[in-house]
C-alpha cells in the first residue's frame, strides 16, 4: 500500500506544550544539524518539535524516538494508530469543558482512565487547559497543575492531530518507552542522536525536572555525558541542548565538544516579562 506520506501540505506541530519545547529554536537547530546523517534518534522526545521539522524537511527520514514517560509515548502511538477515536474523545471533553470548565477540569484531573484512547485524550485535554500548558507530575506520579485562565482553548486541534498521525504512520519511525542509555545499542556510525533532557537548574528556584516521577539529577547528567562520549567513539553525530549552567559547561568542556550559547525564551514562566533574555547551550561533536 502506498504511503500517504507525500500528501502532507501542512507542517505537523507538537500536539502537547512541553516545558523546554524547541519550536522557537527550530531555525537555529536546523542550522546546527549535520549535512547528512543516517537514522535520527531522539531519546528525550517531549513535544517532538525537531522530529516534526526533520520529517517535514527530509521526506522518508528513518527515525527512532523514545521517552521514559509512558503516558507521552502512549500518546504518540495512539495518535498514530487510533486517531478517529481520539478526536471523538477530545470533542466530548471540549463539549463538557464548555458547560462548566472548572468543575470539569478538576474531575478529569482526578480521573484515572484505563482505556488507552481515554488516557491520551485526558493528557491532551489537561495540557490544553491547565495553567501555562505545563506537564508536571508529583512524586506519586499524579498530574498536579491547576486550571489555566483560557477563554477558548483549542482542545481538539483536529487538523494538526491528523497531520501528526499521518506522518507517524510511515514505517520508518519507531516509537519506544525506554531510558535514554538504550540508544547506545542501536545507534551506528553516521547516525544523529539529539538529546534534549530535563535541564539542569540555573538557580535554586528554577529546579523543574518533573516530567516523570523520577527527577533528572546531576548523576543522570554525568551518565548522559559518558553516553555521549561512547556515541562519539562510535562515530555518531551527537547534538545536545541544555541550560547555560556551570555544571553543563564544565562537564562538556573538553574535546570533542563544541559549545554554542544561544538565546531562548522561556514559554512557561508565569511572569511573561521573565520569559525573555535566557540563554541555553547547544553542544555537538561535529
Amino acid at each position: 500500500m502506498k504511503q500517504q506520506y507525500e500528501q502532507i501540505f501542512v507542517t505537523p506541530k507538537p500536539f502537547v506544550k512541553w516545558a523546554g519545547g524547541k519550536r522557537q529554536l527550530i531555525p537555529i537547530l536546523h542550522q546546527n544539524l549535520p549535512n547528512a546523517f543516517g537514522t535520527y534518534y531522539e531519546p528525550f522526545l517531549g513535544g517532538g518539535a525537531l522530529l516534526f521539522h526533520i520529517l517535514t524537511d527530509k521526506n522518508g527520514q528513518k527515525c527512532s524516538i523514545s521517552d521514559l514517560n509512558s503516558d507521552l509515548v502512549l500518546a504518540y502511538t495512539t495518535i498514530r494508530d487510533r486517531i478517529d477515536a481520539l478526536i471523538s474523545s477530545l470533542k466530548s471533553h471540549e463539549k463538557n469543558y464548555q458547560k462548566d470548565s472548572k468543575s470539569y477540569y478538576y474531575s478529569v484531573r482526578e480521573s484515572n482512565p484505563r482505556n488507552e484512547v481515554e488516557k491520551t485524550s485526558r493528557l491532551i485535554f489537561l495540557n490544553r487547559t491547565c495553567f501555562n500548558g505545563l506537564y508536571r507530575v508529583n512524586s506519586k506520579g499524579k498530574f498536579n497543575v491547576p486550571l489555566g485562565k483560557y477563554t477558548n482553548p483549542n482542545i481538539v486541534n483536529e487538523e494538526n492531530l491528523r497531520v501528526v498521525s499521518n506522518i507517524l504512520q510511515t514505517n520508518r519511525i519507531s516509537i519506544k518507552c525506554r531510558d535514554f542509555e538504550s540508544v547506545l545499542r542501536d545507534a551506528k556510525k553516521g547516525d544523529l542522536v539529539y538529546f534534549d533532557p530535563p535541564y539542569q537548574p540555573v538557580s535554586s528556584t528554577a529546579n523543574f525536572t518533573s516530567y516523570t516521577t523520577k527527577d533528572f539529577t546531576y548523576d543522570d547528567l554525568t551518565r548522559l555525558s559518558e553516553l555521549c562520549l561512547k556515541l562519539d567513539s562510535k562515530e555518531c553525530h551527537v547534538l545536545l541542548s541544555n541550560s547555560d549552567s556551570k555544571e553543563v559547561s564544565d562537564i562538556f568542556a573538553k574535546k570533542p565538544w563544541k559549545i554554542t550559547r544561544i538565546e531562548a525564551n522561556r514559554s512557561i514562566n508565569s511572569n511573561s516579562k521573565k520569559r525573555t533574555g535566557h540563554f541555553e547551550l547547544l553542544i555537538k561533536n561535529y
